[in-house]
Parts: structure tokens; sequence; C-alpha cells
């Protein structure tokens, strides 16, 4: 293999109770990356497309995986990198979990499916920390994994992926501003009283049980957070009338995506979806500010190879 083009889904992280533990990948948005190899054996990012972001390789998170990938494998190769970003960085949806996850699952294929997810991720989290400063891992474990995952441990990384009910639909709203990862982890407190732990850790445990046995009551009653929602909300205008009027609408649940702007809600079917995308139109369409809204289901795959090859690739 001499190319591949891939799609690296969007994701979201926390999943209320879930604080850097929890995320999922999203079916309908993501990016798409072309890796061409190349004799050089550099890593050159020779387009971006639907983004500011640096060409340097050491810079673009892009290359950072690629660049790490290649020196660990003693490739004899290097690639040339095309990148179509499709939704913005700082929206909560992983953006650079997206492009370092996709450059990890596309230098694997050109090495011939070298390395493990686990592993991936690991290479993906090196990205994280290039983005944000840190590596983090729950939306570039969902964006190559696919489906729930649970970060059940750092120390040694141990991914744990989470079967959920089909039924299930995600609502976006992303707010056009930037929320840096970076900013907003800096907001939450680095200690939290016992009694909060022990309500955060049990909605944690009702959630994953919840998305086993397609328990969606279950569900409802643990997508409460209590360590990341009260600290970050206020960086996100109009979030509890967004919250309320997405659960009047039948949603089990909404909070905020990842580190934010974006929030997402869940529902037990499209036509909830639906509504619930109706209902956050309804509180922003007249406040002045630009957002876009997405309906999708739990994408159970994570990176991909696509073919035949999108029109924004022609």
């Amino acid at each position: 293999m001499n190319q591949v083009r891939v799609f690296a889904p969007a994701t979201v992280a926390n999943v209320s109770c879930g604080y850097d533990a929890m995320g999922f990948a999203l079916q309908a948005l993501g990016d798409e990356m072309l890796f061409t190899k190349t004799e050089s054996k550099e890593v050159v990012i020779s387009k971006i497309e639907g983004a500011k972001l640096p060409f340097s390789t050491d810079k673009n998170v892009v290359g950072v995986v690629a660049k790490l990938m290649l020196e660990d494998s003693k490739a004899n190769f290097g690639v040339d990198v095309q990148i179509f970003k499709n939704f913005k960085p700082g929206s909560g949806l992983g953006s650079s979990a997206a492009s370092a996850s996709g450059s990890a699952f596309a230098i694997n294929q050109l090495l011939g499916n070298k390395y493990s997810n686990i592993e991936l991720t690991k290479f993906a989290m090196q990205g994280e920390v290039a983005a944000c400063g840190s590596a983090i891992a729950d939306n570039v474990a969902a964006a190559i994994y696919g489906g729930f995952i649970l970060v059940r441990s750092y120390d040694p990384l141990d991914i744990i992926e989470i079967p959920s009910p089909p039924e299930l639909v995600a609502t976006i709203i992303h707010p056009q501003i930037e929320v840096k990862t970076e900013d907003s982890r800096k907001v939450i407190e680095p200690e939290i009283p016992i009694k909060t732990a022990i309500a955060q850790w049990a909605n944690v445990g009702g959630l994953i049980s919840g998305l086993h046995t397609s328990d969606f009551d279950l569900i409802s009653r643990s997508l409460v957070d209590y360590v990341a929602e009260p600290a970050r909300k206020h960086l996100i205008p109009h979030f509890d009338e967004v919250k309320n009027a997405a659960i009047e609408q039948g949603a089990l649940g909404a909070g905020i995506s990842g580190s934010g702007p974006s929030i997402f809600a869940l529902s037990n079917g499209v036509e909830t979806a639906n509504n619930v995308a109706e209902a956050m139109n309804t509180i922003y369409k007249d406040k002045g500010i630009d957002y876009k809204i997405y309906i999708s289901r739990i994408s159970n795959q994570g990176a991909k190879v696509i073919n035949p090859v999108s029109t924004s690739l022609q």
C-alpha cells in the first residue's frame, strides 16, 4: 500500500459523568486525510483545508504522530499528508483527537498494521500533548476503537469497549466560538470532596450498566456531572437553557461535549433527537451567535479507510 485515505470520527468525551474516562464516536461527523508514501523519509503536510492549522510537522498533531510512528517502526519511507477538516478546532468534539487518531490509523495501514489499537491510542495521545499539553485518552481512544469506550487506567493504559443500544442518537449544537481544552482544564478543581467523588463514580457505573443492558431510564439517571459541568458551563452561552430544553423534548440527558463549547444530548431514537435539535435551534436562532447542529448515531467503527475517495479529496 502506497497511499491511504482515511476518515477519523468526531467524538464526545466525558459523557457527563465520565470526566477524562469516557467517550464515544460519532457516525455523521469527522475529518478526512490522504497519506501518500514518499522516498524522503520526511513527514510533509502539503495541504490543509477547513481550518487554519500549522503546516510544521512538529506543531501539527498529524505530523507529530506520524513522525513518532515512522521513527518507532524504523520505516524506510516518509509521507505526504493532505488534511481536510470538517469541523472546527476548539469545538469540544475532539478535533485534535480526530487528526491524531486518523494519523495513527493511516500510518499503521501503510506499515501493514504493525500496531494494535492500544498502541495506536498511545501514539495518538502524544498528539494531544502537542495540542493541549495533556496526554488524555478519552477522545483519541473513542476515535480509534469506535463506539463507547472507558479509559479504565492510564498507567498502564487500559481501554474498555462498552456496548451501547443501537437506538441511541446524539444531538449536538456547536456554537461557533472557541473554548481551548488547555484553558477549560484550568477551571476544574484539582481536588473534590469525597461525597462528590462517590456521586460521580456511582453515575459512571450506572451509565455503563445502562449501556450494557439498554436500560434507557438508568442511562438517563446517570447522565449527571458533578465535577466538570458546574465549573465549565459559564464558558458556554445559554448552556442551561439548551440543556433544559433538550430534556423537556425527551432527551435522556444533556451535557458539555468534551471541554465545550459544544453541548450534546442523547436520545432514544431519531424522532426525539430531531425534536431536541429543533429545541436547540429555537434557543440559539436569535442570540446573535453562529452555530451548527448535528444529529448522529453512535459510530461502532473508529478511524477507517474510505474508498472510493470523497469529493473533497479529488
